[in-house]
């Protein structure tokens, strides 16, 4: 490459905003939310920030933290200014992030990458879980121990990776010719404390359960579990549960959840990874990373297939 076209390509990128006279050295995780009932002051949360911020500091960058609220009065300012931003490279948690509004950052004249969420017009560069392949193995799981009545606990807050955990749970049912049946799902709100209440009130109408429970996410599975105990069910001896995100609560719950683990710190690791080789050229093509779960086997789950009574706790 001769000096002439070294410097266009440089001149070019600077007008894009991906270079800077003094090159970009900060890293900016932006926190979307819409609502903050999924992203928050939660274990699964402040762990991929942890990671995040590890990963930044080993790479040599600096990392800022910008909390970017959909309610706000001067929400789309704040866009405007962020998108403006050539000096930093953005990493967005999407959790809550709709498709519409992810049209916005399409704009972005950084390098750009969107953590916890996927767009499947592949317009960004994103790192995610495989929610669909997580879910459909518990649900494989469940089969494989006898269940075929088989229940969900629907988040009431749908964010895009509860859809894919639903398509997932139905591909396992329907591979064995089964469905999931309307009266088995049960929608309930997604903190702990309120799926708590709002399944007591549930129970309270004497509903036909299933044998088995797939969440949306633990904190789903966990307030549930409670209200079930409360109304006289054992786990696992009358009704088995499945969470999804493995947070810290799950090893110490009565009887311990079984869940699906995802690799909090090695997302935030992945996504610095990533975007340190969008700032350094060394990643031009869109990329979509899935993170794999790890199933976490524990006490909550019976096997209809054993001729003898599950341990009634």
């Amino acid at each position: 490459m001769n000096k002439d076209t070294a410097a266009e390509i440089l001149k070019t990128a600077k007008e894009m905003g991906y270079v800077t006279e003094a090159g970009i050295t900060k890293i900016k995780l932006v926190i979307y939310r819409d609502r903050g009932l999924i992203v928050g002051d939660n274990p699964f949360f402040s762990l991929v920030v942890d990671g995040f911020e590890k990963a930044c500091r080993e790479a040599g960058y600096e990392m800022a933290l910008l909390n970017l609220d959909r309610q706000a009065e001067d929400y789309e300012k704040q866009v405007e200014n962020l998108l403006l931003d050539q000096s930093t490279a953005i990493v967005l948690y999407g959790s809550e992030l709709t498709d519409e509004e992810a049209a916005i950052f399409k704009k972005a004249r950084t390098p750009f990458l969107i953590l916890d969420y996927w767009n499947h017009d592949m317009s960004f560069n994103g790192v995610f879980i495989n929610n669909a392949d997580a879910a459909r193995m518990a649900g494989e799981y469940l089969i494989k121990r006898g269940h075929t009545e088989i229940g969900y606990l629907k988040g009431s807050y749908r964010i895009k990776a509860f859809g894919s955990r639903s398509v997932g749970l139905q591909i396992a049912m329907k591979k064995h010719n089964l469905r999931l049946k309307p009266e088995y799902i049960v929608t309930l709100p997604v903190t702990m404390e309120d799926a708590y209440q709002q399944m007591l009130k549930y129970l309270d109408r004497n509903p036909k359960l299933p044998t088995a429970f797939f969440a949306d996410n633990d904190n789903l599975a966990l307030g549930a579990m409670q209200a079930l105990k409360e109304r006289g069910f054992s786990i696992p001896g009358d009704i088995s549960i499945i969470g999804f995100d493995d947070l810290p609560f799950c090893e110490i719950a009565v009887p311990r959840l079984t869940s699906l683990r995802v690799p909090k710190q090695d997302m935030g690791r992945l996504a610095v990874r990533e975007i340190v080789d969008m700032i350094q050229g060394k990643n031009t093509t869109k990329t979509k990373i899935q993170i794999c779960t790890e199933f976490m086997e524990r006490d909550s789950v019976r096997d209809l297939n054993d001729t003898k009574d599950a341990r009634e706790i």
